[in-house]
């Protein structure tokens, strides 16, 4: 009877505490209210039931869970307390709430024998917010955009085919690229390679890997795609320098690259587009990958370098200062960020520019191989079909056999 009547009484206060907030305060079937408009004196701004019940009424119906307004939970921290001696205890006037809200929002002063920019953050949930994305967003839209790409680049080659060489061989060859431009070449293409099969491992070990071989086969899958990820990823780097000093003056627009796109690079049709060395299908490319790749470089080395290089708080700043986030309906981005939080940012960012140059680089390696007659051997050997050339690169063939042809003159690139 005892036990009954204490668990009645423990079952009842809760409520007696909301000021007569009632469980039914959601009907079946009914809509989650607005949280942000509930009452919450007489809680000093914590959760009510009305609070759990609408993020419970919410997830029954798969929506999203209300958004509670944390500003006055926020604000109340309480103060410094009173002494030691008098009759409040070892907090003084402070309350153990309050302190907790001080650490949950990181509005005390924290002081700790390690010293690094994080060490005073003792909570910090925006990883929830990190993980949603890398577990929902990340991996599903990611996923589409490169199993897409794929079928596009089948679903073209069986429509038009691969692109053939179509006047006659004339056994003559023409130097495209030089030992040390195809190094360049070589070296970021094969570290990207590396990098994105490590990074796809990682983002989708979990749920593609441990099915098949368990969590004992993921683990040493795991750590040697982490080790190689962040050891090739400075030959990425050192050879996206290369290939911008080699390439980025004769990757310029210019009034040739109009023509081109305008005419679809002739792919679509009969005839050939007078092109440079890079046509402008390949500038597009070169750019991508130079711009891409120095996001991916920086977001890389702030992972690498934890906590020593935040970038997201004055980007999300600049960005506030010019409107941008309003003008699509945002509102402001934060800029009071954790070191944590810069973090997440930077590995959530990473995926996303990773993902859309991994399917440009489909697009590469496609045109680069299979897709294109003639294509590979400009990598491959450095030497291309003459009349290969004169096909797809006619403004710069033309010139490199003026130059041969001429009495005394070396090849000119």
């Amino acid at each position: 009877m005892i036990r009954a009547f204490l668990f009645l009484i423990a079952f009842t206060l809760p409520a007696m505490a909301q000021e007569g907030v009632s469980v039914d305060v959601i009907p079946p079937g009914g809509t989650a209210p607005d949280v942000q408009s509930l009452d919450r004196s007489a809680t000093g701004g914590a959760p009510t039931l009305a609070d759990i019940m609408a993020r419970q009424q919410a997830q029954r119906e798969g929506q999203d869970q209300p958004v509670l307004n944390d500003a006055s939970r926020a604000a109340d921290t309480g103060g410094i307390g009173l002494p030691m001696t008098d009759d409040l205890g070892t907090l003084g006037g402070a309350s153990d709430p309050e302190l907790w809200r001080g650490i949950r929002f990181n509005s005390i002063p924290i002081t700790t024998q390690q010293r690094g920019p994080a060490a005073t953050v003792l909570i910090q949930d925006g990883g929830m917010t990190w993980l949603k994305w890398r577990a929902g967003p990340l991996r599903i839209w990611g996923g589409i955009l490169l199993l897409v790409t794929l079928a596009l680049l089948a679903l073209f080659f069986v429509i038009r085919g691969r692109i053939r060489i179509e006047g006659p061989r004339t056994g003559r060859t023409l130097l495209r690229f030089k030992t040390y431009e195809r190094f360049g070449h070589w070296l970021t293409a094969g570290s990207f390679i590396a990098l994105a099969i490590t990074g796809l491992l990682v983002l989708f070990g979990r749920i593609a890997f441990i099915p098949l071989f368990g969590a004992e086969g993921w683990a040493p899958v795991a750590i040697a795609s982490k080790w190689v990820h962040n050891n090739i990823s400075w030959a990425f780097m050192i050879g996206l320098v290369m290939i911008f000093f080699m390439w980025v003056l004769q990757n310029i627009p210019n009034k040739d690259d109009l023509i081109w796109l305008a005419r679809g690079g002739g792919i679509f049709g009969k005839g050939h587009v007078p092109a440079r060395k890079f046509n402008a299908g390949q500038k597009i490319i070169f750019w991508i990958v130079i711009l891409g790749g120095a996001s991916l470089s920086v977001s890389g080395l702030s992972m690498l370098f934890p906590f020593e290089l935040p970038m997201f708080a004055s980007t999300f700043g600049l960005l506030n200062d010019w409107g941008l986030p309003q003008l699509v309906g945002l509102g402001p981005l934060p800029i009071d960020l954790t070191p944590q939080e810069e973090m997440q940012y930077s590995q959530i960012w990473h995926g996303i520019v990773a993902f859309g140059m991994t399917a440009v680089i489909f697009a590469h390696i496609y045109l680069g191989s299979v897709g294109m007659e003639g294509a590979y051997d400009a990598m491959g050997k450095g030497e291309v079909e003459e009349q290969w050339a004169v096909e797809h690169h006619s403004i710069w063939a033309e010139k490199i056999m003026a130059e041969r042809d001429r009495p005394g003159n070396a090849p000119a690139e």
